[in-house]
């Protein structure tokens, strides 16, 4: 494990949580920055943030679980204070590096939560390491070759949703259209995507946006959408073999993104329970954290099998 001496990415402010310290794990070659709080002699649970977002979207989770659980909130590499390899950004390729940090960092057997890109992270660790897993929860996320259309709608209503997938894929042109505009870029989204554009302050879009900007940060994020095809044949090349038979649980939000989370996953994994979260678009953990802490853990609860 190595120290905030050795933070990849050091212009980037890094913000506190009280209750929580920063460690930065070897991850198979890379470092991973994750955030860490709670009680050592319980569970352990690992939560991943998506696009545009960092550890920092757990963080009004983040102390609720930690009165009952070991948690750790683990920035996916190019993402927050983690180090932007070069290399493959496939699902299966950084869930190896992600579950490489977790065991860095003491923790060999885990509940595991993902939230957008994190959730494409978490589905695809959970079929390459599933049992080292207690359990598995996705949050409103289109999972290549799991829950994510074959096609981007035309509908107006349901296309805005999704556009970005098509346009990340353009090689070279969205670099030559954001780069300098990350702000207004990452903006769109957590306004758009919220059902109350209150829900993210103008401090908190400026720090996700200097996260996507830092050290790379905006390469790396449009290359999980790049890689995403051989993430969903990766996926699908594990599940021929076997499905998952973990607990899982989709959450959804009332007006996000997948409508039925738990509806989508089951073709993959028969032991899955779902709930929709009220008042809530895409990004469930910023808008209804207490809703969202509350179902972990129940799920972590009702399935523990330490």
């Amino acid at each position: 494990m190595t120290t905030a001496l050795d933070n990849p990415v050091r212009d980037l402010p890094l913000p506190e949580l009280p209750g929580f310290t920063h460690r930065w794990a070897d991850a198979g070659g890379i470092r991973l920055h994750a955030v860490e709080g709670g009680r050592p002699d319980r569970p352990a649970v690992v939560l991943l943030a998506g696009f545009p977002q960092t550890w920092w979207a757990w963080r009004k989770v983040l102390p609720t679980l930690a009165r009952r659980f070991h948690v750790l909130a683990i920035d996916l590499p190019g993402q927050g204070h983690s180090e932007r390899p070069d290399g493959s950004y496939d699902t299966h390729t950084v869930a190896a590096y992600v579950h490489a940090a977790a065991e860095a960092l003491g923790v060999s057997r885990y509940w595991l939560a993902g939230h957008d890109v994190g959730a494409w992270v978490a589905f695809s660790l959970a079929v390459q390491f599933e049992s080292q897993l207690c359990g598995l929860a996705l949050l409103d996320a289109g999972i290549p070759g799991i829950t994510l259309p074959d096609a981007v709608p035309l509908d107006p209503e349901k296309a805005w949703k999704t556009w970005h997938f098509a346009f990340h894929l353009v090689p070279d042109l969205p670099e030559i259209l954001l780069a300098g505009r990350e702000r207004e870029y990452v903006g769109w989204f957590l306004k758009a995507k919220s059902l109350s554009p209150s829900t993210f302050d103008d401090t908190e879009i400026e720090a996700y946006a200097a996260a996507v900007a830092a050290n790379d940060g905006l390469r790396a994020c449009l290359a999980y959408y790049r890689h995403a095809a051989e993430s969903a044949r990766k996926n699908h090349e594990a599940l021929a073999r076997q499905h998952l038979t973990v607990p899982v649980l989709g959450i959804s939000g009332s007006h996000g993104s997948i409508p039925d989370m738990a509806a989508s996953l089951r073709p993959w994994a028969a032991n899955t329970t779902g709930i929709v979260v009220p008042d809530a678009g895409h990004f469930i953990p910023d808008e209804q954290p207490e809703a969202v802490a509350a179902a972990l853990a129940a799920f972590m609860s009702e399935g523990d099998r330490y």
